[in-house]
């Protein structure tokens, strides 16, 4: 059975390079630290999920984003005033370095700061994680710290679950900007033309 452990000891193991589940702003997600790539390739294999699918990354604020050498344009900063703390994901180009360990192909990966106050301490004490759906890939996402222990039990990878209450949040919307252009990638809990209501777009670029 996994463990349930508390916001202290989750965030000391995201440090050591290990795997923790947690609460998020949405539903139940399994992170892993920015700053250690062989934690995010176990995240992949907790998950089973295939390589070519990057993984978002959740962060403290734009500052601690830009801290990993990510230029943050203006569109995306703009986003970023309106919607975060929420459910919005942005995709930007980022160092290779980072596109390796989140497994993009593409030289870009997609960034979030979550509406939670507890995670938020997480990230501001850890740094950035990798953070996706807790769930074997292709299931659907846990939404309590018992769906967890039973999606994952008895998994290496996972180290243990902060058991936050239940989440029932929608999925974030993904957009993705490059220069002036933007393109939704997803559809979620942010609609379109809120979003380009901020950017000052009748409808996304291509």
């Amino acid at each position: 059975m996994i463990e349930i452990i508390d916001v202290d000891t989750a965030a000391d193991l995201l440090l050591r390079g290990k795997v923790v589940a947690l609460a998020t702003d949405t539903v139940y997600g399994v992170a892993a630290s920015l700053a250690h790539p062989d934690a995010v390739q176990s995240l992949f294999a907790l998950k089973e999920r295939p390589d070519s699918k990057p993984l978002p990354v959740l962060a403290h604020s734009v500052e601690q984003i830009e801290a990993y050498g990510v230029m943050w344009p203006l569109l995306a900063r703009r986003l970023a005033r309106k919607f975060w703390p929420g459910a919005l994901t942005i995709v930007v180009a980022v160092p290779e370095r980072i596109a390796r360990t989140v497994g993009s192909t593409t030289m870009s990966a997609g960034f979030r700061v979550p509406d939670d106050a507890q995670l938020l301490a997480v990230l501001k004490r850890c740094g950035a994680l990798c953070v996706t759906s807790a769930n074997i890939h292709g299931e659907p996402p846990c939404e309590s710290a018992s769906q967890v222990q039973s999606a994952f039990r008895d998994r290496d990878e996972l180290a243990g679950v902060v058991d936050g209450g239940e989440r029932h949040g929608e999925v974030s919307t993904v957009v993705e900007v490059h220069d002036d252009q933007w393109r939704i990638v997803r559809h979620g809990a942010i609609g379109e033309d809120e979003i380009a209501a901020v950017l000052d777009r009748e409808t996304p670029g291509s």
